[in-house]
């Protein structure tokens, strides 16, 4: 957690910051608030692409399907000051990753993980459903959840 000890802030970073990385702000701001934590939740992207843009009509399908909210939710980039401000910096895949690192002083590398290393899961990263079919984007969303479980899991660990 951060210096202060307050509540832990968490970023969950894509490449657009238009599909996984909101899904999961989505899917973990519900799961903590059921949960009872209280904790920080933003997502945002390695690139550019889609600032300002809501998630993906695709994502936000699947995921109010199953009780998710996506109000509100914006498309941003990656900040410097993210680096400092998140105590989890969490990556859908290698390639996020890896940039995210690249970009960040290492002093912060141990903020950075993939998401799915909370997750008891044959999958490592989060696959891109960005030009696939709603199956994809599903497969995401059940991805996305495993993963939160795992990470509250982790908060309730710590607190």
């Amino acid at each position: 957690m951060s210096q202060s000890q307050s509540a832990p802030t968490v970023l969950f970073v894509c490449l657009g910051n238009i599909c996984r990385s909101p899904t999961a702000e989505a899917v973990f701001r519900h799961k903590a608030r059921a949960s009872g934590i209280n904790v920080t939740i933003d997502s945002a992207g390695t690139h550019g692409y889609h600032i300002g843009n809501p998630p993906d009509k695709r994502s936000q399908q699947a995921g109010v399907a199953k009780g998710y909210d996506f109000a509100g939710l914006a498309c941003r980039k990656v900040a410097v000051d993210d680096f400092e401000k998140y105590d989890y910096i969490l990556a859908m895949d290698n390639r996020n990753l890896e940039h995210l690192k690249k970009i960040s002083d290492e002093k912060y590398h141990h903020k950075i993980h993939l998401f799915l290393s909370f997750a008891k899961s044959d999958y490592s990263e989060v696959p891109d459903p960005y030009y696939g079919g709603r199956r994809g984007f599903e497969l995401v969303l059940d991805l996305i959840e495993q993963a939160s479980e795992g990470l509250i899991n982790r908060l309730r660990a710590q607190q």
